[in-house]
């Protein structure tokens, strides 16, 4: 089923497609008084810039945009990428998403095959009594989780297979717990797997995983179809989550990048601080997930 949703998925959808959708869709969102351009009040039959007005923002010719539109990227240097990441006001992990899309890695750069979890690592997780951590995967497997965060965030997923970030943000309803956050969550996600598909153009498997998703949840699909991009980062915020019997607790949340392992995207750390009635019931329930650990 996997390999038949992959192929389906490869019918639709390549990198020289992904660079055009999302050259549009970046290029939709621009109005030409937002650029410095006169509309003249004349109706636009598109929403955003006409190609030509964009080329000529970025300071290439309309042929040459308009071949990358096509998903043409052959020989396309650096300058004219930025240039057209300019013009297009992109962030900076847009303008990545471009370089890669316009660029992809040669075939065979990565294996697909899941490297196992380093004992030193599952250690560091366990030894974290009073903060729930999560090993993730570059295709968003949950790859392990120290008692703490079961004891937290629940069940994960019976099914090994669909034991990812994507099937628990939409297709488990306990993940509704997240409230406001919830949204926030769904949509880096989304935005992550696009950033991957990029930089990992030949990964059989991520694809599948996407597919199987857009099949599924067509919340996924809707945020699929706006092109968002952004990067995995170690930038920490606060969180709010509704634990069933304890209540809402308040988390800082840290993510921590493992560039050693390929195969894993990093480490997701959720901590309450002390003093607070979030940390009092992070203490009860780590009592819970370790026997023998003071509640006091």
């Amino acid at each position: 089923m996997d390999r038949l949703v992959t192929r389906l998925y490869c019918s639709f959808v390549d990198v020289q497609s992904e660079l055009s959708r999302f050259l549009k869709s970046r290029r939709a969102r621009l109005r030409p008084e937002e650029v410095g351009l006169t509309s003249y009040g004349r109706q636009r039959r598109v929403p955003g810039l006409r190609r030509e007005e964009l080329a000529q923002l970025a300071g290439v010719s309309v042929t040459h945009y308009t071949r990358l539109e096509q998903g043409q990227s052959q020989n396309v240097s650096a300058e004219v990428l930025d240039a057209i990441a300019g013009a297009l006001r992109l962030t900076a992990d847009e303008r990545a998403h471009l370089h890669r899309l316009a660029r992809p890695d040669a075939p065979g750069s990565l294996s697909d095959e899941s490297a196992g979890v380093r004992p030193g690592l599952l250690g560091l997780m366990d030894s974290m009594v009073l903060t729930a951590a999560l090993l993730i995967g570059r295709r968003t497997e949950l790859l392990a989780w120290n008692a703490l965060f079961h004891q937290v965030f629940g069940e994960m997923g019976p099914v090994p297979s669909q034991r990812t970030a994507s099937h628990y943000l939409f297709l488990n309803e306990n993940a509704r717990r997240w409230g406001a956050y919830w949204e926030r969550n769904a949509r880096a996600n989304v935005a992550y797997l696009r950033t991957g598909l990029a930089r990992y153009p030949h990964d059989e498997r991520l694809k599948g995983h996407i597919a199987a998703m857009r099949m599924r949840s067509p919340e996924f699909e809707a945020l699929w179809q706006a092109h968002e991009v952004e990067e995995w980062s170690g930038s920490g915020e606060s969180l709010v989550w509704d634990h069933p019997v304890e209540g809402p607790i308040e988390f800082d949340y840290q993510r921590v990048l493992l560039p050693d392992d390929p195969e894993v995207r990093g480490l997701l750390l959720w901590s309450a601080r002390p003093g607070t009635p979030s940390h009092d019931r992070v203490r009860r329930l780590a009592a819970l997930a370790t026997p023998g650990f003071p509640l006091a």
